[in-house]
């Protein structure tokens, strides 16, 4: 599972890391949480072709289906080996799918008598894409809701000791593949679903603080003294 991720990259290097035309807007974030908007990469029509744009959507995603919002709250992962069959993310995995920008994530251990946070990102702290998938929700009123789910699979040997799933990490040069529109079928896309290599990675240690979505600030990156 992956509950809570950080977005601390300049804008610059997130828009040369995913290739989009133009520079977002961004404040760091340390503490992103589910039901929050969250920064995402996938294709729009452009004129005669499709360009990547970044969106902000809500973390959990709602199936089109669903009678209420409520439902997106359970569905803030999904599992990479399965999402393809789920009927809540079958439809997204067909032609929804897209690229949640982070440059970490947290996990939990339990430790005795309480759950102690750890904290992953790659070795050069540069950003990165979680594969994701995305849905459009019409609630009452026809309120219209953009919601996103992040895919989870089986944790490196790095984050195996905290937790047993992780979200699935993609490399840059995979990021055209996910995001192909053509590519309906889950097996040309199912090898790119992998764990991302535990020497690549780096973790530690941090405080409690990022237990609130309230905290909100570089003392929750902070290893643990």
């Amino acid at each position: 599972m992956c509950g809570r991720f950080t977005l601390r990259a300049p804008a610059s290097l997130v828009a040369q890391q995913f290739g989009l035309l133009d520079t977002p807007l961004l404040e760091p974030r340390f503490n992103v949480a589910p039901s929050q908007a969250v920064a995402v990469v996938r294709l729009t029509p452009d004129a005669a072709r499709l360009r990547r744009e970044l969106a902000w959507l809500r973390w959990g995603l709602i199936p089109a289906w669903a009678t209420a919002a409520s439902i997106g709250n359970r569905l803030i992962n999904a599992r990479a080996e399965t999402a393809a069959e789920k009927p809540a993310f079958r439809a997204a995995f067909r032609r929804r799918r897209c690229l949640v920008v982070a440059d970490g994530f947290y996990e939990w251990q339990r430790v005795e008598r309480h759950k102690q946070p750890y904290f992953f990102r790659l070795r050069d702290d540069g950003p990165f894409g979680i594969a994701a998938l995305w849905e459009v929700w019409e609630g009452p009123s026809q309120t219209r809701v953009e919601s996103c789910t992040l895919l989870t699979t089986t944790a490196n040997e790095l984050v195996r000791p905290i937790h047993d799933r992780m979200p699935v990490i993609l490399a840059p040069a995979d990021y055209e593949r996910w995001l192909d529109p053509a590519v309906e079928k889950p097996g040309p896309l199912l090898p790119l679903l992998g764990s991302y290599p535990s020497q690549a990675m780096a973790a530690y240690a941090v405080s409690s603080l990022i237990n609130s979505p309230g905290h909100e600030d570089p003392r929750c990156i902070e290893p643990l003294r």
